[in-house]
């Protein structure tokens, strides 16, 4: 109990500290862009919203990709949290994944079906990662014609002297259908600004559609977006197996009850496969299993040896 307290703490934290800049509701400015946005948080947080402190990791990659740079800093900084804590951020801080938890759980108060995911829905982010935010910013770059020569246009880099072509960034596709860009940047901007409204087009209307669909889904599944959408989880996910921050399932103690499962917010057989890419290291299995056989530590530590935390030590 006491670690479900923490977390809900933490996750309303991780909601306030990367949006802060409360002035940016005013309008003036309408997006931050102080230091502190040179900052990539590793939680899908929207760049565009008026009040972000901080940049998203999934709308960084694109861009460095879209212009024919290597994102080094996003993936360093995201990787580093990955090989630390795996897809803990997920569970503990993302504001995305603490809404669907909110969600989900009004949608048990006023008694709506709970339809469960099938377990292949789940690599649907791998499909995300690499379709939206790797292959379609690098796929569509477009070189710039010199009307004259009918050839692409050039240029003289003057760091290394080497001739480079002129280009059109590439698009960012998963930025332009992300619904927590709808909820937090989409929406907001229009609201503080309504001249924006002539402005807006199919991709904003689609993006609108998404975003409903999705807070309806919030409703009666669990976490469908993390598990099926989330390019960020699709990477973090890879960090499970060798991150810092592991569990450990006892298999002695288990007796495959299943109520680890029917506590996950991602319903992830964690008896199963402890270090799966589903597991968001929330924790909520260990207050779940009666026989004390989850428990966490560090990859340091094998797992006969003595945990540095179980129900009966929490």
């Amino acid at each position: 109990m006491k670690r479900a307290i923490l977390r809900r703490i933490v996750q309303v934290l991780g909601v306030i500290l990367p949006n802060s800049f409360f002035r940016g509701w005013t309008g003036d400015p309408q997006i931050y862009q102080g230091e502190l946005k040179a900052i990539v948080a590793p939680i899908l947080n929207c760049y565009a919203c008026p009040s972000a402190v901080v940049s998203c990791p999934v709308g960084s990659t694109q861009h460095f990709l879209a212009i024919k740079a290597f994102p080094y800093y996003v993936l360093g900084l995201v990787g580093a949290v990955g090989v630390l804590f795996g897809r803990a951020v997920c569970g503990w801080v993302c504001p995305f994944g603490f809404l669907q938890d909110l969600e989900f759980k009004l949608g048990r108060k006023i008694k709506l079906p709970h339809i469960k995911l099938p377990k292949w829905f789940g690599y649907g982010k791998f499909v995300f990662l690499i379709a939206f935010v790797i292959i379609a910013p690098i796929a569509t770059i477009q070189p710039i014609i010199d009307d004259d020569t009918g050839q692409p246009m050039t240029y003289e880099d003057p760091e290394t002297g080497k001739t480079k072509e002129v280009f059109e960034p590439g698009v960012t596709w998963f930025c332009k259908l992300c619904p927590q860009g709808a909820l937090q940047g989409g929406i907001p901007q229009v609201l503080i600004n309504p001249e924006l409204k002539g402005l807006l087009g199919r991709n904003y209307k689609m993006k609108m559609i998404i975003l409903g669909v999705l807070l309806i889904a919030f409703l009666i599944t669990k976490r469908p977006f993390c598990r099926g959408m989330c390019p960020l989880g699709a990477f973090l996910g890879l960090f499970n197996g060798i991150s810092l921050l592991q569990f450990h399932v006892d298999s002695s103690k288990c007796n495959e009850c299943r109520l680890c499962t029917y506590d996950c917010p991602t319903e992830h057989d964690i008896y199963k496969s402890p270090a799966g890419h589903e597991c968001i290291r929330c924790g909520n299995c260990l207050d779940a299993c009666r026989r004390g056989a989850v428990s966490v530590n560090t990859i340091f530590v094998s797992q006969k040896e003595s945990p540095i935390e179980t129900p009966e030590t929490a």
